[in-house]
């Protein structure tokens, strides 16, 4: 189970582009071997997209490779890296809190609204459904790899956190 839990954004983004795979390599023969194209791929594959992005930020924010602009951090003395470390942090989680927050309002009100997909017509909520939660992951995620940093365990020294 611990594996699972620590593993679930590799384990979603695995199955996610070997799904991608098999549906764009589906329509390539399908066009080719027809002349037509299976429309609903693009919106399938759109999506696929979306999720793959904001799962695959949660495996950079654990692993502490989200991009970062370190010229501020770099000039700064040692005594005052860490608290801007901190205060990156602080400023990353809120931001991700408020995008959290901003995909389950999405989420409601297509749930409320009714919409529905352009080439399928599944509810369009279907494919907005994990991007809160895939959010919540990119947070935590990015709130572990923090507190690694500063307690030492990435390797750094814990007064010269990277930003």
């Amino acid at each position: 189970m611990r594996f699972l839990l620590d593993e679930a954004e590799k384990i979603v983004c695995a199955a996610l582009f070997l799904g991608m795979t098999a549906i764009g390599f589906a329509n390539v023969v399908v066009r080719y071997g027809t002349n037509y194209s299976l429309a609903a791929t693009e919106e399938l594959l759109t999506n696929g997209f979306l999720l793959l992005t904001v799962f695959g930020a949660a495996i950079a924010a654990r692993r502490g490779e989200h991009l970062a602009v370190t010229l501020v951090h770099d000039l700064l003395p040692r005594p005052l890296q860490k608290p801007l470390f901190v205060l990156s942090a602080a400023l990353s989680v809120a931001l991700l809190a408020l995008s959290a927050w901003f995909a389950w309002a999405t989420l409601t009100n297509q749930i409320d609204s009714g919409i529905r997909s352009y080439a399928l017509g599944l509810p369009a909520w279907y494919y907005q459904a994990a991007v809160p939660f895939g959010f919540a992951l990119i947070l935590i995620r990015h709130l572990q790899h923090a507190l690694d940093v500063l307690r030492g365990l990435d390797g750094a020294a814990p007064d010269v956190p990277h930003v």
